[in-house]
């Protein structure tokens, strides 16, 4: 190989707010869920990351940055992400820029990254998922992956559980899986971003501000303290997890606002059941579903949730 060449890759993905919601992992280190979820993947045209990824031999390291400032590539989960697709990597050939990657190459080869989020950051948007899910799919048109959306969920679910969620348009499932090892655990389509068109999504952001709590550190609290969530989780969910599809396939609004309310309510009942409590709303967000409520209530059926 040339010492002079550079590969780049630039790739784009939305958030997804979840509908019926993930909190808590059975397995911290592969990120493995106590419950299916479901989300729906936002219009990239509005909030998204976007990710570019390069290669090259004059490369000494790996090395990252986040909305323009250089951060650490060492922590567990980017390390996870970039050793599953490295062993996935295969021959690229490169005829107009004379650039030619053997399999084995990609072992010492080093990539460069650039990750722009264009909303706010740690403030309960997702952007970690996002995040990871263009880093996973740019990552891998670089090296030549083979595998499909559904095994590169699996990957970028080690970098943040919702994450798999984003690599698909519309309404998608995270299948939390039974396997110890986490092949099982994966995201796939309910349906396509085409599937109910006059369904609008509506971004209040009450707080630019990073959360207080992490979504890492409150759910390994609740797991060890809230018995609540226990209950959700195996009693609550399954059940929501089949109404849902059901209303997602069905386009049935109605349905699919009480269940997303009713989801987001217990969620941050189970905060609140948490020891220490977390709290992720504020007043503003308090008086806006107090709108929302009231609103719905003069209409005498859901219009928003």
């Amino acid at each position: 190989m040339g010492e002079t060449w550079i590969r780049i890759v630039t790739a784009q993905t939305p958030t997804n707010i979840a509908v019926i919601k993930y909190w808590g992992k059975r397995d911290e280190t592969l990120i493995l869920p106590i419950n299916d979820s479901i989300s729906v993947t936002l219009d990239p045209d509005h909030l998204c990351t976007t990710t570019t990824v390069a290669v090259s031999p004059s490369f000494e390291r790996d090395r990252m940055w986040l909305n323009g400032k250089e951060i650490s590539l060492a922590g567990g989960r980017y390390q996870n992400c970039l050793r599953e697709i490295r062993n996935r990597a295969t021959d690229i050939e490169d005829e107009e820029k004379g650039v030619e990657i053997a399999k084995k190459d990609w072992e010492k080869l080093h990539v460069h990254i650039a990750s722009y989020n264009n909303f706010p950051t740690a403030a309960g948007l997702a952007s970690s998922a996002a995040g990871f899910a263009c880093l996973v799919f740019a990552l891998a048109k670089l090296m030549n992956l083979k595998e499909d959306q559904e095994k590169l969920s699996a990957i970028a679910r080690q970098g943040s559980g919702s994450a798999c969620r984003s690599l698909y348009g519309g309404f998608v499932k995270w299948i939390m899986g039974k396997n110890d090892d986490g092949s099982d655990s994966r995201a796939v389509q309910l349906a396509d971003e085409k599937h109910w068109n006059d369904l609008v999504i509506l971004i209040a952001v009450v707080s630019s501000r990073q959360k207080e709590t992490s979504s890492t550190t409150g759910m390994r609290d609740s797991v060890e303290t809230s018995m609540l969530l226990k209950h959700r989780a195996e009693e609550v969910v399954p059940k929501r997890i089949r109404e849902m599809e059901e209303a997602i396939k069905s386009r049935d609004f109605p349905t699919f606002a009480h269940l997303s309310c009713a989801d987001s309510n217990q969620f941050h009942a189970v905060c609140l059941d948490t020891s220490p409590p977390i709290f992720y709303m504020n007043d503003t967000s308090h008086r806006i579903i107090s709108i929302v409520e009231k609103w719905n209530h003069a209409e005498g059926t859901p219009q928003v949730r």
